[in-house]
């Protein structure tokens, strides 16, 4: 599954949002999820690979979930990522 959202932070993706998100994708352990960004894929369980992206505001961002638990981490990151401000769904 995946979402893709359009980054709205002023300060794009830094360290505390990237930390709040591998903490979520962390508590999904039998799913992998990954962020996609300008061409490179990374995975979401590493804050390293996350601020690798190097997101900045406008920039667009896909969350992929797979495995047996997709669904639910796809709706905690989606929720991570609008309820703290960070980008909004992207069709």
């Amino acid at each position: 599954m995946q979402q893709t959202f359009r980054i709205i932070d002023e300060d794009g993706i830094h360290a505390r949002p990237a930390t709040a998100l591998v903490n979520t994708a962390n508590k999904f352990q039998d799913t992998n999820s990954f962020a996609e960004a300008n061409g490179k894929k990374v995975t979401l369980k590493s804050i390293l690979g996350v601020l690798s992206l190097g997101l900045e505001q406008g920039d667009t961002l896909t969350l992929i979930t797979e495995g047996g638990n997709e669904s639910d981490a796809l709706t905690a990151l989606q929720e991570v990522m609008v309820n703290e401000g960070l980008g909004e769904i992207h069709e």
